[in-house]
């Protein structure tokens, strides 16, 4: 009875994560479609349609000016469908017959607002819980580097809580990394961490001989950072974890919260520079379903891991929409530029099946990630 009591609970643990997760993204692609709604108005472009969700309509509600605004079956997408978006149209207020820089600022407004909300809930989490940051759970009590080079005392401490590197900011792993790279065995590295003492915790600055070369396959090869900071191992898996660190005042969490965001957005190109490069593979991607996934496992945590996950797929979304990609609203912008400096548009016909090859390929490309995370 107590096996069926656990598993019941869990069951409803998982479903709960997976609502979790799906309300984040349909926020965050209704909030991304409201971004071109608002600056649609503004510019009175005329708007078909503003929906949430996408497939067959539960609800719909027609406004005097002929705009829809509906709720539809499958909660992970949505739209807002301008009038000519696709093809020249007599109107005057559809897409193509506006201007072009107020078209660019109604395919921008979907990022921009992604960004803002992202930032609102970073700003939110680093004040009411304060910000998640690398510790040690458990440092190698070793006298020498691998090579045999006496350490000598210069080393991480259990519990420590890495705040800087080298004099820059530590906000996410790749930061580390970044900072590391290309440093050998036995150099020293200046760390500024909050530290476990007598009297409670205090911010210090430290000298790390690294135990190995800080040499990095990719931004996923954690292992190589964790061993040559001597971070100890158990069962396989090194003892470092994200620590809730609520050291900063408001201003400074302010300040953190704008570079937090940026070094998120700024990953996402690291990402695709190592994909196009071949240090990353296919397999450390994920489609919808693995992202519903480790969203659901993040975000049914707590607050503070539910605030941050939220954030962190605002960003993302915010950024990878601005890519030049066919089909993403970056392509659009493209396009519209060239229209801008030629004085007319490339073929709309042209342009449109562009946009439909882009986005078939983006779907095949979501679902091939989610198949490889099977094997």
């Amino acid at each position: 009875m107590e096996f069926l009591l656990l598993s019941a609970a869990d069951v409803w643990r998982t479903i709960g994560g997976v609502l979790l997760a799906i309300l984040i993204l349909l926020v965050m692609v209704t909030v991304h479609e409201f971004g071109h709604y608002i600056a649609g108005k503004i510019f009175r472009f005329k708007i078909n349609e503003f929906a949430v969700g996408f497939g067959p309509r539960l609800f719909r509600y027609t406004k005097k000016n002929g705009e829809i605004f509906s709720v539809r079956a499958f909660p992970l997408g949505g739209f807002c469908a301008f009038e000519g978006e696709d093809a020249d149209m007599p109107d005057p207020g559809a897409f193509n017959n506006k201007k072009p820089w107020q078209r660019i600022i109604v395919l921008f407004a979907g990022a921009f607002m992604n960004y803002l909300l992202a930032l609102l809930l970073i700003v939110v989490s680093f004040l009411a819980c304060g910000q998640l940051l690398l510790m040690t759970y458990r440092v190698e009590a070793a006298e020498t580097t691998q090579s045999g080079i006496p350490v000598a005392g210069y080393v991480l401490h259990d519990e420590d809580v890495i705040l800087a590197c080298e004099g820059k900011g530590i906000y996410l792993t790749a930061d580390l990394m970044g900072v590391l790279e290309g440093k050998k065995e036995g150099d020293l590295v200046q760390f500024t961490v909050s530290r476990k003492g007598e009297e409670g915790r205090s911010v210090q600055d430290v000298s790390v001989m690294l135990r190995a070369d800080a040499d990095f396959a990719n931004l996923t090869d954690t292992d190589a950072l964790w061993n040559c900071l001597g971070v100890a191992q158990e069962d396989g898996n090194y003892l470092i974890y994200s620590a809730s660190y609520r050291g900063f005042g408001f201003f400074q969490s302010l300040g953190r919260a704008f570079t937090y965001s940026a070094r998120i957005g700024g990953t996402i190109f690291e990402v695709l520079g190592q994909l196009l490069t071949g240090h990353l593979g296919l397999s450390a991607f994920g489609g919808p379903v693995t992202t519903i996934k480790l969203t659901s496992q993040v975000a049914s945590r707590g607050i503070q891991p539910f605030l941050e996950i939220a954030a962190f797929i605002g960003v993302n979304l915010a950024v990878f929409n601005l890519l030049p990609i066919p089909a993403l609203d970056g392509s659009k912008i493209i396009f519209t530029c060239i229209e801008w400096v030629r004085g007319k548009p490339i073929n709309r016909k042209v342009e449109a099946i562009i946009h439909v090859v882009g986005f078939v390929l983006l779907l095949g490309f979501a679902v091939l990630v989610d198949l490889l995370q099977l094997f």
